[in-house]
């Protein structure tokens, strides 16, 4: 074999697979390429530089869509960071804030605290301005005075001119359903973050009188009026006692004693710096009302073994202008029913009839002559009633002619 030929017609260009062949007489193609070298024509590439721009306006796409993507992350994320500042606030910081924290406080019992929260504590000059007596007292400002509070919500933050929000509360106080509106200005700052306090006090004032009784219960918590009145020992049982307490806050005033005692009487404290006038009446016991009547019995029956005219210090006995030639026996055929009314702190005996019995031997003046005298002698008997300082009652029994 011709080693020029390598398996090609000398002189002819062989062309690729699928190609037509040159026709007879055509001139060759000029390719650059020196005949009997073998070349393969490429008939559908791009043209040059069409691949870079391509490339280019697709990284182009892929940003501006990385862009709005990153924007809507950072709107996303601005939009939580604003939503969590304001739940933040809200739930921390704002005057609504302020105040569940006060009145969680009292729900608590934790009544020192309450009592410590910027605006809460008042002093004469504040009670005066308010038009309520300077002279009060704090016994009742403790977690063993304090009654049940639950159901607390905040339903209205209302700003007002001035600074002052009026936050509004309903809540379920021993039972009994209650609204308190608590007026709250700014205070100051912690950092970024606002402090306030109570514009108005949510303390109130229960003027308290309190008959039958020295000592009385508020919430269960004993109280001696000598306690908490301004007069000390000396106070007059009849004088109402200033007592401040919390607002919200339900207060069951009663007298349990073994003299007397009342079924109670609750009172709602629900608006703030509020005077709230309270007037109770205790009765007598059974018990007390037996041990009165008992010494009534032997008071009287004492009397009757006076053998005089007029028993002293009783109230009865038998004028006679004649002479007695017998001393007279007395006795008591019917005894007073006995009752007791509030007086101040102590009791009175209400005027209550009953009848003695005297037998004498009287002798006339004028001829001499002795009658036996027997007669009944109705009477009226009443009554004062000291309790004393340890609880004891001393009973002083009169009459309308031996007081």
């Amino acid at each position: 074999m011709d080693q020029g030929a390598a398996g090609t017609a000398p002189g002819r260009v062989q062309t690729p697979p699928g190609d037509a062949p040159t026709p007879p007489g055509a001139p060759p193609a000029a390719t650059g390429t020196p005949i009997g070298e073998t070349t393969t024509v490429m008939t559908d590439a791009a043209p040059a530089g069409t691949g870079e721009a391509s490339v280019s306006r697709s990284a182009r796409s892929r940003l501006r869509t990385d862009m709005i993507l990153l924007g809507i992350v950072g709107l996303v994320l601005i939009a939580a960071i604003a939503a969590g500042a304001a739940a933040m606030y809200r739930i921390f910081y704002s005057p609504s804030a302020f105040v569940e924290r006060y009145v969680g406080l009292l729900a608590d019992g934790r009544a020192a605290e309450a009592l410590a929260i910027p605006g809460v504590a008042v002093d004469s000059a504040e009670l005066d301005a308010a038009g309520l007596s300077p002279d009060v007292s704090d016994a009742l400002l403790r977690r063993a005075a304090l009654a049940e509070l639950t159901d607390i919500r905040v339903v209205s933050e209302q700003p007002r001119d001035g600074g002052v929000v009026d936050v509004t509360v309903t809540y379920i106080a021993g039972g009994y359903e209650g609204t308190t509106t608590f007026e709250v200005e700014r205070e100051g700052t912690v950092g970024v973050a606002p402090t306030w306090r109570f514009a108005e006090s949510p303390l109130a004032l229960i003027e308290l009188e309190v008959s039958g009784s020295m000592v009385f219960e508020v919430n269960g918590f004993s109280v001696d009026k000598r306690q908490v009145s301004p007069d000390g020992v000396d106070a007059d049982p009849r004088a109402p006692v200033p007592l401040l307490v919390f607002s919200p806050g339900l207060y069951s005033v009663s007298v349990d004693t073994a003299i007397s005692s009342t079924p109670g009487v609750a009172v709602l404290s629900d608006l703030p710096l509020t005077r709230i006038p309270v007037s109770i009446i205790a009765q007598p016991t059974d018990e007390f009302l037996g041990v009165v009547q008992q010494r009534m019995e032997e008071f009287l029956t004492r009397c009757a073994t006076q053998q005089v005219l007029q028993p002293t210090a009783c109230p009865f006995g038998f004028p006679v202008e004649d002479r007695i030639t017998s001393l007279p026996k007395w006795s008591i055929i019917e005894q007073p029913s006995v009752t007791v009314e509030s007086d101040g702190a102590g009791w009175r005996i209400p005027p209550a009839q009953a009848v003695a019995h005297i037998e004498v031997d009287v002798q006339s003046l004028f001829d001499g002559t002795i009658t036996h005298v027997v007669e009944d002698v109705p009477f009226i008997v009443t009554g004062r009633i000291t309790v004393l300082p340890d609880g004891t009652a001393s009973i002083l029994v009169t009459g309308p002619d031996t007081q």
